[in-house]
């Protein structure tokens, strides 16, 4: 058999290729998990349309990693991850900090999952992808996936160019020189971005809402930063919507008005009102409100130096894709994909006919050797493992 390591390695845009057209995200950049290209949907497919959601029917919260109602499967199974695929053909799947695995989802679960923690360590990083390897190596797993997101914290707290994050991808890339010393270059490697990040302006650009509308008008608000959700009464809905109409350096969107190209206004968890925030604009209730992390202090007062989250056309939010392996052409620089085109590619390297999904088959089979048709898939079994580093 042949064995297939795919890692979606996601900090290395500026670093490594500077090229900032190599990845299209097809979604506001925070609102489109990327750990769902596992599943090759847009979000408002796989209804999973931000960090922070509501059910207005039920009154549940999806506050990610934080609370018991974000592992309720009514967040989760608008479609089917590769994983539960993977596991539904008698194939086993182990998952280290990888954002649902913990979840029954489509009442399936992973054969192994180390549940999700924001900030894991080095020692985190080097033992989930040596444990990955060992139990593909082992035949204890068919795939397995790691989801690092230290060069993300980094970001946020130090900004995208700092001496922090420049630190932390060193460290990465020691680790995947001890798993290149262990694969030999037998593997297929697929390393892409969770998406972008760039610098902001703590202070001098914050959005306070409570300025322009009544607070009390809204029954619920949702998340801060470049997208919020509001959900105002609908006795002040009209009230809302032309004060916030007025404020600079923000869109406000009805769910008719988002646009299409986002393709997220469908997605049953939306907000009657989405604000949208200009490249390094920042809104919340008001300053008080603002994310501040903890410093060598221990209190929560540092000012955060990057984010993302804004319209995936401004560049600083898109991310890249590099692959290497036996599957792969060498030297062959791509056109722009989408990250739902992700989701095939790895199909193909698993054996595994891919569900319906909005991935675009033009887009990336030139990358793969002897490609021809997708009638092809199931004629190569392979072993995969993946591993996302957030950024």
């Amino acid at each position: 058999f042949q064995q297939s390591f795919s890692i979606n390695l996601v900090a290395l845009l500026k670093m490594l290729c500077n090229d900032k057209k190599s990845k299209l995200q097809a979604l506001l950049s925070v609102k489109e998990k990327k750990y769902y290209s596992l599943r090759g949907r847009h979000c408002e497919t796989h209804q999973m349309v931000g960090n922070y959601m509501w059910n207005e029917v039920l009154n549940k919260e999806f506050l990610i990693g934080t609370n018991p109602d974000s592992r309720l499967p009514l967040w989760w199974n608008g479609s089917e991850p590769l994983w539960v695929t993977m596991q539904n053909l008698g194939k086993k799947v182990f998952m280290y900090f990888w954002p649902g695995c913990e979840v029954e989802i489509l009442n399936v679960r992973p054969e192994f999952c180390k549940e999700y923690v924001s900030s894991p360590s080095e020692e985190d990083l080097i033992h989930s992808i040596t444990s990955s390897l060992a139990a593909l190596s082992s035949g204890k797993a068919d795939m397995a996936a790691v989801y690092y997101e230290k060069i993300d914290v980094e970001g946020h707290h130090f900004g995208p160019e700092s001496l922090q994050v420049k630190t932390a991808v060193q460290h990465l890339d020691l680790t995947m020189q001890i798993l290149n010393q262990k694969i030999k270059n037998q593997l297929n490697v697929m390393l892409f971005s969770d998406h972008g990040m760039t610098k902001i302006q703590w202070m001098e650009k914050v959005i306070e809402l409570d300025k322009y509308i009544d607070m009390s008008d809204i029954v619920k608000m949702m998340d801060r930063g470049p997208v919020v959700s509001l959900w105002p009464k609908n006795t002040t809905y009209q009230k809302v919507y032309s004060a916030l109409s007025q404020v600079h350096n923000m869109r406000v969107y009805s769910r008719q008005e988002i646009p299409e190209r986002f393709l997220y206004k469908k997605g049953k968890f939306v907000s009657s009102l989405t604000l949208v925030a200009e490249p390094g604009w920042f809104i919340t209730k008001n300053k008080t409100t603002l994310p501040y992390w903890k410093n060598d202090s221990g209190e929560a007062s540092a000012w955060q130096n990057g984010w993302h989250g804004y319209d995936n056309e401004f560049l600083d939010m898109r991310g890249f894709f590099l692959a290497v392996g036996p599957d792969f052409k060498k030297n062959v620089r791509a056109a722009p994909i989408r990250s739902v085109d992700v989701y095939n590619l790895m199909c193909w390297t698993l054996g595994v006919h891919p569900l319906p999904n909005n991935g675009s088959w033009s887009r990336v089979e030139y990358l793969l050797n002897g490609f021809e048709s997708p009638l092809q898939f199931g004629m190569l079994w392979t072993l995969t493992a993946c591993c996302f580093i957030r950024y």
